[in-house]
């Protein structure tokens, strides 16, 4: 599956990037805390937890402001923000209803949305969300954390991959802790945690209209499974999925539950196509030392090959792989060794 991506701006002029993969009915995705596409794209586990929904749907993903390829950022960062960065997107899309996934800290702007535009949402998903910031964690915790960001996000990066992805191997772990720094600055990252931690979208659940499936792993370590019932409580028509599992990124551990729930719920089917790409036994040779910072020059005096040979290689890798960019190679090879 091909990922295209473009830009819109925002109508508080942001411009923002977006995705574009599969074919089918509309289906929006808001991320959680901090995303990157290109660099999402690069890491095995979350493409093909994206590939499971574009399989019979047109998943359409996008950066915030300030995260990935999208700019400017804003401190402080707020809701209304958000939901700008959204409507930019769904109109430069032209999508006019569609149903709606919200993971993490994006759950809160998916009910937002759904809430405030009942005529647009078909059907919304919610996974590892909270409708109040100020329940997932004690103050004292809160502020540890956003000083640790702002001071030491090298640190923090590190730290908070414990917290997200338990279960995730040495390489993704590797790859997801770089994966946060280059997705934003650690004041853009604090600025954005700092509105999740105030989201508060607890009175508009009772004007969410469209059938809801929220879903929460039970040893979720980042946001406590309480927070998911509540979510579900507030929505009439909503319905609590509750799946093992500690991890709060939603492709680490076993996705396969978690996708298979939502598919079925979207009317989809619990299979689904997609299969990782591969590459050669050279072309490793040439991802890893693309990973270890080489130039084209200096790969071909490596490997006793011409220049323009090991640039022949380079964008082999690319299009087998889908990927615009050297740093999607680096990120891929970290995360698969």
């Amino acid at each position: 599956m091909g990922q295209r991506i473009a830009t819109t701006t925002s109508p508080a002029g942001a411009t923002i990037a977006y995705s574009v993969t599969g074919s089918g009915p509309p289906l929006v995705y808001v991320s959680g805390w901090l995303g990157h596409l290109e660099l999402s794209w690069a890491l095995p586990a979350e493409r093909a937890f994206y590939e499971a929904f574009a399989d019979g749907r047109t998943l359409i993903r996008y950066d915030k402001p300030g995260s990935g390829l999208s700019e400017p950022a804003y401190d402080p960062y707020t809701m209304e923000h958000e939901l700008d960065a959204l409507r930019a997107v769904i109109a430069a899309t032209g999508v006019t209803r569609f149903d709606l996934i919200g993971v993490s800290a994006g759950a809160a702007v998916a009910a937002a949305w759904a809430a405030l535009q009942p005529a647009m949402v078909s059907r919304l998903v919610l996974y590892g969300g909270w409708a109040a910031g100020a329940d997932i964690a004690a103050p004292e915790i809160q502020r540890h954390v956003l000083g640790l960001v702002r001071q030491h996000w090298g640190l923090a990066s590190d730290l908070l991959t414990d917290v997200f992805a338990p279960d995730a191997d040495a390489g993704t772990r590797a790859a997801f802790t770089r994966y946060q720094r280059d997705s934003a600055s650690a004041e853009t990252a604090a600025a954005m945690l700092a509105m999740a931690y105030t989201i508060n979208v607890v009175d508009l659940l009772p004007r969410i209209a469209a059938p809801a499936l929220v879903v929460h792993r039970d040893r979720d370590r980042a946001v406590p499974l309480e927070q998911g019932r509540r979510l579900a409580e507030g929505i009439a028509q909503a319905r609590l999925e509750v799946l093992p599992g500690r991890s709060h990124l939603p492709y680490i551990g076993d996705a396969r539950p978690l996708t298979r729930t939502i598919r079925q719920f979207l009317g989809l089917s619990a299979r689904h196509r997609g299969a990782a790409p591969t590459l050669t036994a050279r072309q490793r040779e040439v991802a890893a030392l693309i990973a270890d910072g080489r130039t084209n020059r200096e790969i071909g005096e490596r490997l006793g090959i011409t220049e323009r040979s090991a640039e022949a290689h380079v964008e082999r890798i690319r299009y087998r792989m889908d990927f615009r960019s050297r740093s999607q190679i680096a990120a891929w090879y970290v995360a698969t060794n």
